[in-house]
């Protein structure tokens, strides 16, 4: 599985060097002390294997002994950021939103990712992020190369939502463009850099190397990407790299469809263990998606059981369990009805309702 929400289990490993699964976490550690990590990628379920001792997991009793491709860090004990500090912190009132870095997977308090005092996150209007992804100070010196793709980058600024003029003369928001390969909005975007010599992220989009002066549509970086055959940049990366700036980066919306997939390219990003970028199903958004569509399917299995129940069924049956359901609702709607809201609910309450659902029965 590319990714999975990944758990890690206090009481049977303090250490912080052990993850598992969500059905481990229900199953085989109920009771324990869990520290819920959200998702990690290309991780396998750790319970039961050598770092558990004797504890056997109960769902997959058979392990490897060690899974030797898992990666770990300080989430794991249930501290997070540069600071060290768990989520929840106890120790202040107000919990702070923090957001995940997609390649250590650590996740940060804004005020802790390392901009400058008078830089901020990119927001729209209403204060709501425009970023897809989000790249720690730490990890962006792995991959300072992103800086050469100036469309996919959206600068931490110190004026929020920054206009530009349109060839119409209309003002629209820089960092609320979609900035994406494939998406139809990068070539509008691109063919006004063309023609108007201007960028929404403070420069021509211009690359180095033997594309050198040229500028790069969608129409062009999608199908050298497709191809794997032209390197979209003209930079080999191995031996040339635009610096090791250690500082955030904020990535725009499908900023992975820009990136070139060139043989050489790709050599690099697999020499350096970051192949993922270039994984569309790597990302939390396919992640939800994903889990959204395999929800949906559940619920249409059981509903297609339901009622392939309810069609085995006499007419008489039918009837009984319709106005049993109907029974119930009524029964409901009249107790909350004349419910007092602010008392809580009692088990004398609910045996009350059963209790004159009988009566219902028998009248």
């Amino acid at each position: 599985m590319k990714r999975q929400a990944i758990f890690s289990c206090l009481t049977c490993t303090p250490d912080g060097n052990a993850g598992v699964c969500t059905a481990c976490s229900l199953s085989c550690h109920d009771g324990h002390e869990i520290v819920e990590l959200w998702t990690k990628r290309n991780f396998r379920c750790d319970c039961g294997n050598s770092k558990f001792g004797e504890f056997y997991c109960k769902i997959f009793p058979s392990k490897d002994i060690e899974n030797v491709e898992n990666s770990y860090n300080h989430n794991f004990k249930g501290s997070y950021c540069t600071c060290g500090h768990p989520y929840p912190d106890p120790d202040v009132e107000e919990q702070i939103e923090m957001m995940q870095c997609c390649f250590c997977e650590d996740w940060f308090h804004e005020e802790h990712i390392g901009l400058d005092s008078f830089d901020e996150i990119p927001r729209d209007g209403e204060g709501e992020p425009i970023y897809e992804d989000f790249i720690c100070a730490a990890c962006s010196k792995v991959c300072s190369f992103l800086r050469l793709y100036t469309q996919i980058i959206l600068e931490a600024r110190s004026q929020k939502n920054a206009a530009v003029k349109t060839g119409k003369d209309k003002e629209v928001i820089a960092d609320e463009v979609p900035l994406a390969c494939g998406s139809g909005k990068l070539e509008s975007v691109s063919q006004s850099l063309t023609t108007n010599s201007e960028s929404v992220t403070g420069g021509e989009v211009s690359v180095l190397g033997e594309n050198s002066g040229k500028k790069i549509c969608s129409g062009q970086r999608s199908a050298d990407a497709d191809t794997h055959a032209t390197c979209v940049i003209g930079v080999d990366l191995a031996v040339a790299s635009p610096g090791s700036e250690s500082k955030p980066m904020f990535l725009s919306k499908n900023w992975r469809s820009a990136l070139c997939r060139c043989e050489k390219c790709s050599e690099y990003y697999k020499q350096k263990h970051i192949s993922f970028i270039i994984d569309k199903e790597d990302s939390i958004i396919e992640y939800e998606k994903m889990a959204k569509r395999k929800r949906e399917e559940k619920l249409q299995q059981r509903d297609g059981a339901e009622l392939s129940m309810l069609d085995n069924l006499g007419h008489v049956e039918k009837i009984e369990i319709l106005n049993g359901i109907a029974d119930i609702k009524d029964e409901l709607y009249s107790f909350l009805g004349s419910f007092d809201s602010s008392k809580a609910i009692t088990s004398a309450d609910v045996h009350q309702i059963f209790e004159n659902l009988k009566k219902r029965r028998f009248q």
